[in-house]
Parts: structure tokens; C-alpha cells; sequence
């Protein structure tokens, strides 16, 4: 027994550790195909810090509740643990084996004792979990639909052998000592030892070799496994999560949100003036992502917690962000022996390889090299341009990855090559474009509607809002207002604007917008891939800020737009614009705390709030929307099933606002829905488009209702979608003599 257990453990042990190192090497050189990015590199005592609170807190995935603890406890017993594979080894030559020093120290034991126990809790539970969710019986709900069954399975069932085993063996040490009463060393497997009492020593010997060869043979059978399933990412992300943390975008730990980055080929950024003539515009090779976008798709664990958060996955649309990374994973590691041979294209879509470089590359990999990265299945693309043009940008699934991928930036990165150089874009797309490079708004209006508002709210109040630098000196200007697109132009945006210039007036803010040297900021343009539009647009607007403020104190700009508030706050210090900017409800809520706004007439119902997601996941400005609601009296709050960092988009941002929405459920109906399920009598939100969107939906139910043909939730016909800035006012506005109670003399 002892002879059979020595030879197949060290077979499987050589067979596994040579197969997992050469994998190992062989996914370094996958990643090393990826394009240049040297942004990776800075700050490493952060990034080294990152990881280890990442890992140790566990801070992504203990979100998730009883999956996050239960998951620390597999992570941490999973490298911990492995002396105690080391000890098994020993075993095979001596059944009563024990590590030295460490081997016979209570704290060691009662650790693995813990640990051992906890990790075998752990890996049920995720199993149950998964058991209870999987996609034969929840359909596209399952976070897990899509993902390779049959590795996460074996990898769960791996974990919960190894575990076993463990526990199994400190019970026949235990047994082999001659126990016979409670030990602490042996703190959990003591009935294992118990049940052995009495058992020969023989037997318990040999149960001992059987034992150290099932663990050690399940361990490097996984080695194995993985060994020659390089692209297995439920096994893999276990070594390479460290690194893809380590090298995430942000050198101080946040997530890749609120800027995009700057459009780069071959590690540099592309100068729009004078672009080299090699110059990759986008991406269109699976080798134009960076070597960290390689990484991310390598990493992927397939847990789906994108894919449960993502808008357009559940409105029935085709883009899951877990498959979409998959899909790159796998086209990147079966094109890899191309592209390690030297195989690739130019930009005339002419071979760089010769003949012999690649003559022993296998067929496959060639008719891998020959597939369009965004195609239809007809076109035998890997990416669909229907899954492509599905997103959002909302950021749920760069939020929820405990791994720390960015889909957000390979997402918008393929869609640069498409829009740039391909011109293939959703048409209704195009006429937003033409209108920003013609007119400088995606309406198309005359640049002076920018200042009907103004008018309109002198008619209405008789105040007055200065132009800067015709109507008031920038000395003199507190916050320059930065109106937006929609704010000026969109009548139901124009009420938010209208309401939070009131309510400057009323608290005594010096304020001053810029009128019609206002122009987009280049949010969706840039979103939508159009880089160069962006460039141009924003390039305008810091010269045009940088000129209008250059007299000023303090270069502080307030916008009731989140997307305008992140590109100016996030996206212009690329393009030297820096300026101090924060969004309307912030300088509310301030403005309240300093008392210089007192809300005190009531405003009676209940209240749901919508969190902007670039306002919430991108900028995370959550509390103060919620202060001001809770200072108005008469309002009720309850929050929606999905708020906060898990609040659910409206459909309009990375320029969906400008396309149709052609595919499964509107994504606005979805989340008014959700809204009417708690009957509210107002939906208030933060954002100009997330206002537009919500008001369609709510009046398209009202419409249904009144017609006959509703479906989903009931719309009251009182119920009203306001932005915060507008409740305020309300509150804070004097009630007009002849509508308020007659006063007893």
C-alpha cells in the first residue's frame, strides 16, 4: 500500500507541476502578445496594499454577504493551507509524520483544525448556492448562465476532497496518538479520531497513506487539469487575481470608473493633431487591448456578478459583460500560437509573418487569426455589434468584479475602431454626431436657444442670471454654472435648471454661467467611440473655461449634469483642463447645512429616489440627493430594490440616449417598474437624462392606463418625476399669499 501510494502520488505530483508551470509560462506569453501600457507601474506600495486589503478583506466580495464570507474562507484555506500538503508528503514515508517545529504546536493545529473545517463549510455553501442557481432552472437570471459548467464544478469538488481529506487525516493522527479523550489539537476531527479507537495500527497506517495519496493525487490531478486548460479562468483566477489587482487602472486602489482613458496605440497616447502614421486607432485585433486587458480576460472567474447587475443582460439583450469577456478570453488563447509565431496584420489588413514563421502553426489558430473581432455570427465575428452597442456604461459590472476587470474601457475601446475607422455605428447615432460638429449640441438648435431659460426664468421670477464676462466680473463669480446640453435645451431639463438657479438666487450665491460659449462637453461622443469629436469638443470647452475663469479665485464650477460634472471633473485634467467641479446636489446640501436654504413647506408622499449612474458608481456621490429629500418635511423615502452601488441605469448613458432601443425591454420601463412597485406618488432623481428617461416611461404608462393596454406596474396619475433640485425649491419657496391658510386674528 505504502509502495502504490508513493509512486502515483509522485507521478501525479511531477506530471502536474510540470504541466501547471508550463501553462503558467505559457499564459505570461499570451498576455505578453497584448499591446504596450506603462501606466501600470506607479505606486507599487499602493498597489501592493490594494491587494492585500482586496484579498484579506475580501472587500469586493463580502458585498455579497454569506457568498463573501463563505469565499474568504475557500480563498484564505486554498494558500494557507498548503503545508498541510507538505505534510502529506511526509506521510507517505512515515504515517505518524508531523512538520518540524511547527507540526506539534497547538496554535498551528487548531488553526488547521479551523481553517480546514471553515473551508469545507465554505465550498458547500458555494456549491449549494450555485446548485440552487443554476441556469437550467433560472434561465438568463442565473449569474451563472453562460459560464463553462463543468470547470467550476470540478474545481468546487476539488476544494471539497482536498478539505475532506484533511480533516480525514488529522482524525487518523489523531487515532494514531491512541487518543482516548478530548484534545484540543484536535478541536473539530476529534469524533473522526474517536470513531478509530480500537482500530489496529496497521489499518490505521495504511488509512493514512490512502489518505496523504487521495490528497495529494486530487490536488496535482487539478494541477493537471489546469495544466492543459490554460484559458481556465474559475482555476487560474486563484494565481492570476493577485496580478490583475496589482496592475488595475488606478494607481490609488479605486475602480475604473469615471474617466475613460485617453486613446493610446502602442502604449502611447495618439496625438490628434499629428498622428503617427502607424497609429492604431482603436481596437480591432484582440492584440490591440493592452497586456492588462489580456490579463483582465485570463482573470475572469465567471461568477456573473456583472452579468446579474448589467441593465442590458437583464432587459434581454444580448450583452452579458461575463460572456463578452469570455468570448475575448477564448479568442485570445486559441489565436495565440498565431500571434506567438509572429503572425499578425497591418493596417491595410496585409500578413507580417512570412511563410515560414508560420508553417507549423496549428489550422485552428489560423482560422482563428482570420475571424473579426466584432462580427456577426454570419460574419463569424467574436463579438456581436449587437452586444458591442448594447452598453450603457453604467459601471455595475466594473463595480461588482471582485477581480477587477474593466469592461468599460475594453468595451469602449472596440467601439473606437468601429466609429473611427469603420464608420459602423447605430444610425440614429449619427445625426447626434453631425449635430455636435455642426451645431455643438446633439438637438441641432441655434446656439442662442442656449439662453431661452434665461429668459424664461426672468419672466417667470424676475431673476436674472449673469453671463460671465458680460454681465459680472469672474472676481466676483462663486461657481461658474455649467448649464449642459440638456439643462439649456431639453424642456423638462430646463425645469431643474430653472429651479436650481432660483435656489442659488434665493441663498445669496454669486453665480454666472457662460450662455452661449457653452458647448457639449463630448460625453456621448467619446462613449460612443468618436474620440476625435471628443478631443475637439473638449479642447474647446478648457480653453473656453481656462479663459472665463482666469480671473477668478477659485476655478469652481457646479453642473446639475453628472455626465458633464465627470467629463469636466475626470476627463478634461487629460486634456489640461483642472478645475474644481462638483454637482448641484452637493452644493445644496451644503448650502442647507450652512442654513442658507431652509426648507419648511411641506411636500406631501411618498418618495423614491433614482441614483444617476454617473453621478452614483462613477463619481460616488450617494448622500447628498438623500439629505435633501430627508430635510423636506412631509416626504417619505424608500429606496428601490437596486440602489446605491447596485442602482439600476436609466438606458441612456454611453450614448444610448441617441439610439433606439430595439432589443428586449426598454431599460427605462425596467426601472420604472421597479420604482412602481413601492406605489410611489413622486420619483425624483439627479441627472437631466435619467429625468427624460424616467418622465417617457412613466408618461408612456399613464398613456397605457388610460388606454387600456397597460402591462407591468400602475402609474398614479398624480405621480411626478422631479429632479431633487426641484423638490427643494418647492420647500423653500414662500407660498404665495392667496394660497396660504387664512391666520385667526
Amino acid at each position: 500500500m505504502q509502495l502504490a501510494a508513493i509512486v502515483i502520488s509522485l507521478v501525479t505530483f511531477v506530471i502536474g507541476t510540470a504541466l501547471a508551470a508550463r501553462a503558467a509560462l505559457y499564459i505570461y506569453k499570451v498576455v505578453r502578445t497584448g499591446s504596450a501600457d506603462g501606466t501600470r507601474f506607479g505606486q507599487p506600495a499602493q498597489r501592493v496594499a490594494t491587494v492585500a486589503k482586496e484579498f484579506l478583506g475580501h472587500t469586493r466580495m463580502n458585498r455579497w454577504g454569506v457568498v463573501g464570507v463563505a469565499h474568504w474562507f475557500v480563498a484564505v484555506g486554498f494558500f494557507s493551507l498548503v503545508l498541510t500538503l507538505v505534510n502529506a508528503f511526509g506521510q507517505l514515508f512515515d504515517a505518524e509524520f508531523a512538520l518540524p517545529v511547527i507540526g506539534h504546536w497547538l496554535p498551528w493545529n487548531i488553526f488547521v483544525e479551523l481553517i480546514g473545517t471553515l473551508t469545507t463549510l465554505g465550498i458547500l455553501v458555494l456549491m449549494a448556492i450555485r446548485l440552487l442557481s443554476l441556469p437550467s432552472r433560472a434561465g438568463r437570471k442565473s449569474r451563472f448562465a453562460g459560464s463553462i459548467a463543468w470547470q467550476a464544478f470540478y474545481v468546487e469538488y476539488t476544494i471539497l476532497g482536498i478539505g475532506l481529506c484533511i480533516m480525514m487525516l488529522r482524525g487518523l493522527e489523531g487515532a494514531l496518538e491512541g487518543l482516548d479523550s478530548y484534545d484540543p489539537a484536535y478541536l473539530v476531527s476529534y469524533p473522526i479520531a474517536a470513531a478509530f479507537h480500537g482500530t489496529a495500527h496497521g489499518t490505521l497506517v495504511n488509512l493514512v497513506y490512502l489518505f496523504a495519496m487521495l490528497k495529494i493525487c486530487i490536488s496535482f490531478a487539478w494541477a493537471i487539469t489546469i495544466g492543459v486548460n490554460p484559458s481556465m479562468g474559475v482555476a487560474w483566477h486563484r494565481f492570476l487575481a493577485f496580478f490583475n489587482i496589482y496592475f488595475k487602472r488606478e494607481e490609488d486602489g479605486a475602480t475604473a470608473l469615471g474617466a475613460l482613458r485617453p486613446m493610446t496605440s502602442n502604449g502611447a497616447p495618439i496625438d490628434f493633431e499629428d498622428p503617427a502614421d502607424d497609429a492604431v486607432f482603436g481596437v480591432s485585433q484582440v492584440e490591440h487591448f493592452s497586456w492588462k486587458g489580456i490579463l483582465d480576460f485570463s482573470t475572469c472567474t465567471e461568477c456573473g456578478r456583472c452579468q446579474s447587475q448589467c441593465p442590458a443582460w437583464n432587459t434581454g439583450k444580448p450583452l452579458s459583460p461575463k460572456l463578452l469577456i469570455m468570448s475575448l478570453r477564448e479568442h485570445a488563447f486559441a489565436k495565440a500560437p498565431y500571434l506567438l509565431a509572429g503572425g499578425g496584420k497591418d493596417m491595410e489588413g496585409e500578413e507580417k509573418a512570412t511563410a515560414e514563421q508560420l508553417k507549423d502553426v496549428p489550422a485552428s489558430a489560423l482560422a482563428e487569426a482570420e475571424r473579426p473581432l466584432i462580427g456577426t455570427a454570419e460574419e463569424n465575428g467574436v463579438i456581436d455589434p449587437d452586444v458591442l452597442w448594447s452598453c450603457t456604461t453604467c459601471g455595475a459590472c466594473v463595480e461588482q468584479c471582485p477581480v477587477d476587470i474593466e469592461h468599460i474601457d475594453h468595451i469602449v475601446d472596440m467601439r473606437r475602431y468601429q466609429v473611427m475607422i469603420e464608420s459602423s455605428f447605430p444610425t440614429e447615432a449619427g445625426t447626434m454626431l453631425k449635430n455636435l460638429e455642426n451645431k455643438g449640441n446633439p438637438w441641432g438648435l441655434a446656439t442662442k436657444a442656449r439662453l431661452d431659460w434665461v429668459k424664461e426664468l426672468k419672466k417667470e421670477t424676475g431673476i436674472e442670471v449673469p453671463v460671465i464676462g458680460e454681465d459680472i466680473d469672474p472676481a466676483e463669480v462663486e461657481y461658474l454654472y455649467w448649464v449642459g446640453c440638456a439643462g439649456a435645451l431639453e424642456d423638462r431639463a430646463k425645469k431643474t435648471t430653472k429651479a436650481f438657479a432660483e435656489l442659488l438666487h434665493t441663498a445669496g450665491v454669486k453665480f454666472a454661467i457662460l450662455g452661449k460659449e457653452e458647448t457639449c462637453t463630448g460625453d456621448s461622443p467619446r462613449r460612443l467611440g468618436n474620440e476625435f469629436l471628443f478631443q475637439m469638443l473638449g479642447a474647446q470647452n478648457v480653453e473656453t473655461l481656462n479663459a472665463a475663469l482666469e480671473d477668478a479665485p477659485t476655478k469652481r464650477i457646479v453642473a446639475t449634469c453628472p455626465h458633464c460634472f465627470n467629463t469636466i471633473a475626470n476627463e478634461y485634467p487629460q486634456l489640461g483642463g483642472h478645475f474644481e467641479v462638483i454637482h448641484h446636489t452637493q452644493l445644496l446640501q451644503h448650502l442647507i447645512d450652512q442654513g442658507k436654504l431652509l426648507p419648511v413647506n411641506p411636500v406631501e408622499g411618498l418618495i423614491t429616489y433614482h441614483d444617476p449612474c454617473y453621478l452614483g458608481r462613477h463619481n460616488k456621490v450617494y448622500t447628498p440627493p438623500r439629505e435633501i429629500i430627508g430635510r423636506v418635511p412631509g416626504l417619505r423615502n424608500e429606496e428601490m430594490h437596486r440602489h446605491k452601488e447596485r442602482g439600476f441605469c436609466c438606458g441612456a448613458g454611453g450614448a444610448r440616449m441617441w439610439m433606439e432601443e430595439r432589443i428586449g425591454k426598454r431599460i427605462n420601463t425596467e426601472r420604472v417598474d421597479e420604482a412602481l412597485s413601492l406605489n410611489p406618488d413622486i420619483v425624483s432623481t439627479a441627472c437631466p437624462f435619467c429625468l427624460v428617461m424616467l418622465s417617457d416611461s412613466v408618461n408612456g404608462k399613464k398613456a397605457a392606463a388610460a388606454s387600456g393596454s397597460a402591462t407591468g406596474g400602475a402609474a398614479k396619475e398624480h405621480l411626478k418625476v422631479v429632479d431633487v433640485a426641484q423638490l427643494l425649491l418647492e420647500s423653500v419657496k414662500a407660498i404665495p399669499a392667496a394660497d396660504a391658510e387664512p391666520v385667526d386674528a
